[in-house]
């Protein structure tokens, strides 16, 4: 396919929003606490409305969520922004609800979708601009993704296993690894068939890359950021804090 043709492509974000966060702890979903003064989903949806590139917005909830309050506030910006009751009981089953909803909402089977974690609040529109000019020229689709910096090391089975402080059972060399982070960036219809496959095949997928690697594909690795980390324990919480708001009293 030529690159003009690409280039005709719209470009749409899903955020799938349906998780409890129940490691961070808090009466609501991590998704929608205060974070420096706003619901954290906000910082990622803005990010997205400021991104030229960006045609639409949509945000699988929970349908037990979809009439909170919070989700008015939200909806308000420069572009179309869809909130649906698409939530499933996994991350992989909201995004595929949550696409055959665009599907049938009339969005091109052609067009990209850049999926992206609620708890990545760091993301940036220049970070959603790089994704979509490395990708856009291909027909393979890619993510964001660092590269790991710290040794890693692999532990004895047998001591997790029994709950014991773990030995080192070898060091894993690091030179080709990386680090994977969203947007994930697919074309629509090719990624809700990888996703229907995996769950059909109850496939180990933790994200939209890995579902798409089932079927043959291997997507491009785009260099992302540090500031682009997700959001899953009290102490990421802190350092987004710090990040978001530097004045931010400690």
């Amino acid at each position: 396919m030529s690159l003009g043709n690409q280039s005709t492509k719209k470009c749409h974000a899903l955020l799938p929003t349906a998780g409890s966060g129940s490691r961070l702890g808090g009466e609501l979903p991590k998704q929608f606490q205060q974070l420096a003064g706003r619901p954290m989903l906000a910082y990622a949806i803005d990010a997205f409305m400021q991104s030229p590139q960006i045609d639409s917005i949509w945000i699988g909830v929970s349908p037990s969520f979809i009439d909170n309050p919070i989700l008015k506030n939200l909806a308000k910006g420069s572009k179309p922004i869809h909130f649906l009751p698409t939530g499933g009981p996994t991350r992989q089953e909201t995004v595929r609800n949550t696409l055959a909803a665009l599907l049938k909402s009339g969005i091109s089977a052609e067009d990209w979708v850049l999926v992206h974690d609620a708890a990545r609040p760091g993301i940036t529109p220049a970070l959603i601009e790089k994704l979509i000019t490395s990708v856009q020229g291909s027909n393979i689709g890619g993510l964001l993704a660092v590269r790991l910096a710290d040794t890693l090391k692999q532990a004895d089975l047998d001591s997790v296993i029994a709950g014991n402080i773990p030995h080192v059972e070898k060091t894993i060399p690091r030179e080709h690894l990386w680090q994977a982070q969203t947007p994930q960036m697919f074309g629509l219809k090719s990624l809700h068939a990888a996703l229907e496959d995996a769950i059909r095949l109850e496939a180990d997928v933790t994200d939209e890359a890995s579902a798409m690697e089932l079927v043959g594909v291997k997507p491009l690795l785009i260099e992302g950021a540090t500031r682009n980390f997700k959001v899953t324990h009290p102490a990421d919480w802190e350092l987004m804090q710090l990040l978001l708001n530097p004045t931010r009293d400690t």
